[in-house]
């Protein structure tokens, strides 16, 4: 491809910010000879990663042509590529990208990269990428397009996670990587981290994998990288890879083979092959076996070209891009943050696992004293204990330090009297879910609190306007409902009943930045978002398996979605009696959208939590115990039609959630399944998957979101 066609398209993105290449000569110690040290920099403060554009990778292009000039003519002996604080680069330019409508200009995107790491591996003299922080993507592609690497001990989030964002790396990573650290080490890296919730490497870790020939502390970590790429230059050192492979070995072979099954297997039970981009890794890697390094990129490039023309890539770019990163950060209906008033103890009510788990995340994030008080001493001693117990597998794990671990275990009371709350400023309930136990609890803490005391439920599906009925003061009452397990699931809805001031929502909204959580305002209606998406989800299943559907087709029909699990594995991680009372509180509020199962609450009713166990055959099953309590009709459904009933029926519930203003628009149902359930992001959450499928326009009459968004417009 010509530099004017790389013009032309870095002409398409006149507003990109850009990373610029600084370049600074260094004399190398020992009179080695000129080093030239490339800086990539944005130029933005160190919350802006930098990113990779196309006038980004034109004016790298240019530079590092330049410098091979300089290695031709004997200047420099060397070339180095750093970052800005914190980062090596954190990718390509998503939001250039995802602009990237014709295949062709994608083709250009993915063949201009390869161009300049191409120049880049290929100086004349030994290249060194020095990663003094966050590499992602295009970013840790530019560190293995080097001659050599070293890391920083304070590097965090290493990785190629484009499986996970719909694409394949498509700068030479896919090819190179299997080389370097072996090909099950690849598959990790490239298909598995990313799978399980775009896990990444830290230095220790990628210098442990050889990703890295070389580990420094971050204090001088680029004297020190510099200081021993002389050395290197100089043939003083010679790095050992131990984990390198020659993929014309015949074992290495065979190696190779098992990786990538290995790695199908995973994707398999990870997405259920819903998304193409990691099956497209597999291939690639699969082929460039026995390919060179041009013929690999040739694939890379077409394979991309392709990618980025796929409904699931937009939906990814929408979830990630357009709602992780950006809505999140600016909750739709949040009122000003000046109105938060400060918080320095906190009550919490109850102790067993979820409220301890509650005590925790405060203790930690908030750094403030936190009270949990429960019927007897104890429950108190046990909530105590599980917090000192979290503490110290944190302490084990060299998570935190010594003295982080006594502070916060310093910071966590308990008490069997609520009167420890009188000086508290917020005190959250996390006792059994039934409205009238709620209410007496919060009668009791009104008595005791100050007039300012912000109270909260943590309820997943009772009316919180309920729950203010009584109190004295009924504005002072918001939902804080979290995710379980609590340290993990980074959604927390805050809801909102009719009489919340704006003092004690924007407080709520405070806390949860604080907590490090993502804040979705949604209105007092029971369930609020994940759980009544959920709970409709679940009801239709077990509906077609009470009507006669065979257990293994109602459980798997869902499977085409990619979902993160079964409904019925769903309801066994739940709990059989949680799942029945919760949908028996939907049926109350919303009639018969919301069935409730007579089969499942003859099971509740003798004891069983759990529909599966495993069958002779090591396969999930019902057992003939449970089988025996229950009984089925005689209309059984195929799995197609179990899919479109689902289906229909979200697209139904979310548009009646939509009606009822329960969230400002669509985005935020979409926010809240993705960071509450897990739901994948190539389904861009669960409106853009039910515009894709048809279910919107067949229940509601229109999209849900306008096309284009997450998905190409419908054809005609």
């Amino acid at each position: 491809m010509s530099a004017a066609e790389f013009q032309k398209l870095a002409g398409l993105f006149p507003d990109e910010t850009v990373t610029h290449s600084y370049v600074q000569d260094i004399e190398l110690p020992g009179n080695v000879g000129t080093f030239a040290l490339i800086t990539l920099d944005n130029g933005l403060d160190h919350t802006k990663p930098t990113t990779l554009g196309p006038n980004t990778l034109v004016e790298l292009g240019t530079v590092l042509e330049g410098l091979k000039e300089r290695a031709a003519r004997g200047e420099i002996v060397g070339v180095g590529v750093t970052g800005k604080p914190h980062f090596l680069v954190a990718g390509a330019d998503l939001s250039a990208v995802k602009r990237l409508e014709d295949r062709e200009h994608g083709l250009w995107m993915a063949q201009l990269g390869h161009d300049v790491y191409a120049t880049l591996s290929d100086l004349g003299v030994p290249s060194f990428a020095f990663i003094n922080g966050l590499a992602l993507g295009g970013g840790l592609e530019i560190a293995l397009q080097s001659s050599f690497r070293t890391v920083s001990t304070g590097a965090g989030a290493l990785a190629l996670p484009e499986a996970f964002i719909g694409l394949v790396p498509g700068w030479g990573g896919v090819y190179i990587l299997p080389r370097l650290i072996g090909p099950d080490n690849a598959v990790k890296v490239m298909i598995e981290n990313p799978l399980s919730n775009n896990r990444t490497l830290t230095g220790p870790q990628a210098f442990e994998l050889g990703i890295a020939d070389a580990i420094f502390e971050p204090a001088d970590f680029v004297e020190q990288s510099i200081a021993w790429a002389a050395k290197v230059i100089a043939g003083e050192t010679v790095p050992e890879r131990r984990n390198s492979v020659d993929p014309a070995d015949p074992a290495v072979a065979d190696r190779w083979a098992g990786a990538v099954a290995a790695g199908r297997a995973f994707v398999e039970a990870k997405t259920s092959n819903a998304s193409p981009a990691p099956a497209k890794v597999l291939d690639i890697l699969e082929a460039n076996r026995t390919m060179g390094k041009a013929e690999s990129a040739a694939l890379e490039c077409e394979t991309l070209a392709d990618l980025m023309q796929t409904d699931e890539f937009r939906s990814t770019v929408y979830a990630f891009l357009d709602l992780v990163q950006k809505r999140s950060k600016r909750p739709a209906g949040a009122p000003d943050r000046k109105l938060a008033r400060p918080v320095t103890k906190i009550g919490v009510v109850g102790a067993g696992l979820m409220a301890s788990q509650l005590a925790l995340l405060f203790a930690r994030q908030l750094k403030v004293p936190v009270v949990l008080t429960d019927i007897d001493q104890e429950r108190v001693d046990k909530g105590v204990a599980y917090v000192h117990a979290e503490v110290d597998k944190l302490l084990g794990k060299k998570r935190i330090s010594s003295d982080a671990a006594n502070r916060t275990k310093g910071l966590v009371s308990g008490s069997v009297s609520k009167e420890s709350f009188a000086d508290a400023d917020f005190v959250i309930e996390a006792v059994f879910e039934e409205l009238n136990v709620k209410k007496q609890v919060f009668a009791e803490v009104e008595a005791i609190v100050s007039p300012e005391c912000i109270l909260a439920t943590n309820t997943s599906s009772l009316s919180v306007t309920a729950m203010a009925e009584d109190l004295q003061y009924p504005e002072r009452l918001v939902g804080f409902h979290f995710f379980n397990p609590v340290a993990v699931m980074p959604l927390l809805e805050i809801v909102r009943a009719p009489k919340t001031d704006d003092a004690v929502l924007a407080t709520a909204f405070e806390l949860a930045k604080g907590l490090k959580k993502t804040a979705v305002l949604v209105k007092d209606a029971a369930a609020f978002v994940v759980n009544r998406i959920l709970l409709r989800l679940m009801g239709e299943v077990i509906a077609a398996f009470d009507e006669g559907t065979p257990a293994e087709v109602a459980d798997s029909a869902l499977r085409p979605m990619g979902l993160p699990m079964s409904p019925f594995t769903l309801s066994a991680m739940v709990g059989l009696p949680v799942a029945q009372h919760v949908q028996e509180s939907l049926h109350a509020a919303f009639g018969e959208r919301f069935a409730v199962s007579q089969n499942m609450q003859k099971l509740v009713d003798n004891g069983v939590k759990t529909l599966w166990a495993p069958g002779p055959d090591g396969k999930p099953a019902i057992p003939a115990e449970t089988l025996a309590l229950m009984s089925f009709g005689t209309t059984p459904s195929t799995a197609e039609e179990v899919l479109r009933r689902t289906q229909d029926a979200l697209a139904e519930e979310i548009g009646l959630m939509l009606s009822e203003g329960v969230v400002a628009g669509p985005e935020d149902i979409d926010l809240c399944v993705i960071l509450g359930a897990g739901w994948p992001m190539f389904l861009g959450g669960i409106t853009p998957y039910l515009d894709r499928v048809g279910a919107s326009e067949r229940v509601n009459g229109k999209r849900f979101l306008a096309p284009g968004i997450a998905s190409k417009p419908a054809a005609g």
